[in-house]
């Protein structure tokens, strides 16, 4: 399992690389080739639809954790009988879902007949109603997913994310040099997802042997599970109040341009964090098993610490190199239009970095069954967003709506939360932020050079923006690696380019 977890970390970051990679590479041949508008409607829609996934309701979260449980506890039939009744459970979810979104389809002229086009609205009824049939069939077939997390069988589902991001270009860029736009976008989306959650099904029975046993529900399981999944399913409306509703409200007030320029925006921040959330779903099951196993507040507070400091050394490099290079890579990358999107992303940006290097904290709250106050706290503060990023954004535009969701972040996933994980969940906050502050050096340090280096070299093109990238990570690597990282760490690192010397050697 050991093996399963550092791999499955490995394989997350090598898809996050690959994955960015290749948007890098295909954005701006998919900007050119659909233009502006057909691009942020594309997005404004699948932002819409994406709200679907609340209907969640934080199950994904306790299939896991009551899986890994049983699992603890050798419960073969508990298990079993666990698998029917979610089964059961997303298929409803699923049938609600595709009741709703048809309800959106019928009224997409009256929710945004006012900002866009004829032609726009009836491309805007495609896309969701291909949307709303992915997110209706994914909901049933997503618990096998689920489940192999809980089986810590991690290897699996990475290689299969790895050959979707090159699978999805590879089939999309052909189809936009032949004309097609949007709707084959969401297609070719829809096809490679039901394509891997059937993969997840084979997978299940035939590789982990699980079996599912349709009997009656356990009510007092059942009511358990409810609970806790209860302030998951807040936390995942508030996670798409913050990652959605700016673009939506950006649809409604400002237009189809605006919301493109977001999207830019978007989509490197996802991918921001992204390299963040990779290995918190890791050691969710680690973990379960630790709190049901007794495991005392100084152990799982020392994991949180060792993890953070990891997510910090990768965070705090992905937001210093952005910080020197990330306007002239949006430049060159999307266009003159979407400069803005710099603003928008650094804003986005700075203040998610605290609760980002904190993920696993969200892990242990779910583990102990003590993240309600966590759900509530996310939910006032989200819709507080809401009421600060509908007037800025009317006045400012993205800068608007990204500063709501900045100052939410600020209060709640900042202020509130360290307090709470200190008071409550007994993690030693002011242990873990001593341990990230011995990290800044190397970053004040590439922050300078990388200033300097702006200063000296005025230049956007791609190879000044590599030069100055390249110089920055040395720098900051190099400082880092002397002064910063502990032994374990090292090992980290020694390890794996130790076992690839050996290989070459040997070959």
């Amino acid at each position: 399992m050991v093996n399963q977890r550092k791999t499955g970390a490995t394989l997350s970051y090598i898809y996050i690389i690959l994955n960015s990679g290749i948007s890098i590479l295909y954005t701006p041949l998919m900007l050119d080739l659909m233009g502006k508008s057909e691009y942020g409607l594309y997005t404004l829609i699948a932002s819409v639809i994406a709200y679907l996934s609340v209907l969640d309701m934080g199950f994904g979260n306790a299939i896991i954790r009551y899986t890994a449980k049983y699992r603890a506890l050798n419960d073969k039939d508990g298990e079993y009988k666990l698998n029917g009744m979610f089964l059961v459970l997303y298929t409803i979810i699923g049938i609600v879902a595709f009741g709703i979104g048809m309800g959106l389809y019928a009224n997409v002229d009256a929710i945004f007949g006012a900002s866009l086009t004829p032609s726009e609205l009836d491309t805007a009824g495609i896309l969701m109603l291909i949307l709303v049939f992915n997110v209706a069939i994914s909901f049933p077939l997503s618990i096998f997913g689920a489940i192999i997390t809980a089986y810590e069988q991690f290897v699996v589902p990475k290689v299969l994310n790895i050959i979707r991001a090159i699978l999805q270009p590879g089939i999309m860029i052909p189809l936009l040099l032949l004309g097609y736009k949007s709707v084959a976008m969401v297609i070719v989306t829809t096809v490679l997802n039901i394509l891997i959650l059937l993969f997840n099904l084979v997978y299940c029975f035939k590789k982990l042997k699980i079996k599912i046993n349709i009997a009656k529900p356990d009510t007092r399981l059942l009511r358990e599970i409810c609970a806790y999944s209860f302030y998951i399913l807040l936390n995942l409306i508030v996670d798409k109040i913050y990652l959605s509703t700016d673009k939506f409200i950006l649809g409604i007030v400002a237009g189809t341009a605006a919301v493109a320029v977001y999207g830019i925006a978007m989509q490197l921040y996802d991918y921001y964090v992204l390299f963040s959330t990779s290995i918190n779903g890791v050691f969710l099951p680690r973990i379960t098993e630790m709190v049901v196993k007794g495991a005392d507040d100084e152990e799982i507070s020392n994991l949180f610490i060792k993890i953070g400091r990891i997510q910090f050394m990768v965070m705090a490099l992905i937001l210093t190199g952005f910080v020197v290079v990330g306007r002239d890579f949006i430049i060159r990358w999307a266009g003159p239009d979407y400069e803005q999107a710099y603003i928008i992303e650094l804003i986005l940006m700075v203040p998610a970095l605290v609760p980002l290097v904190q993920n696993t904290g969200i892990s242990i709250l779910q583990a102990k069954n003590i993240h309600k106050f966590r759900s509530v706290v996310y939910l006032f503060v989200a819709i507080a967003n809401i009421f600060l990023s509908i007037p800025l954004a009317k006045e400012y535009g993205g800068i608007g709506a990204a500063i709501g969701t900045a100052l939410a972040t600020c209060i709640g996933q900042i202020i509130v939360m360290n307090i709470y994980y200190h008071k409550k969940a007994k993690l030693n906050i002011i242990k873990f932020w001593k341990e990230i502050c011995k990290l800044l050096p190397p970053v004040v340090v590439c922050l300078l050079v990388g200033v300097g280096l702006n200063v000296l070299w005025i230049s956007s093109s791609y190879v000044a923006i590599f030069v100055k990238g390249i110089c920055c990570v040395a720098v900051y690597a190099i400082i880092l690696w002397l002064f910063c990282m502990n032994e374990y760490e090292r090992e980290l690192i020694k390890k794996p380019v130790g076992k690839v010397i050996r290989k070459v050697k040997r070959g």
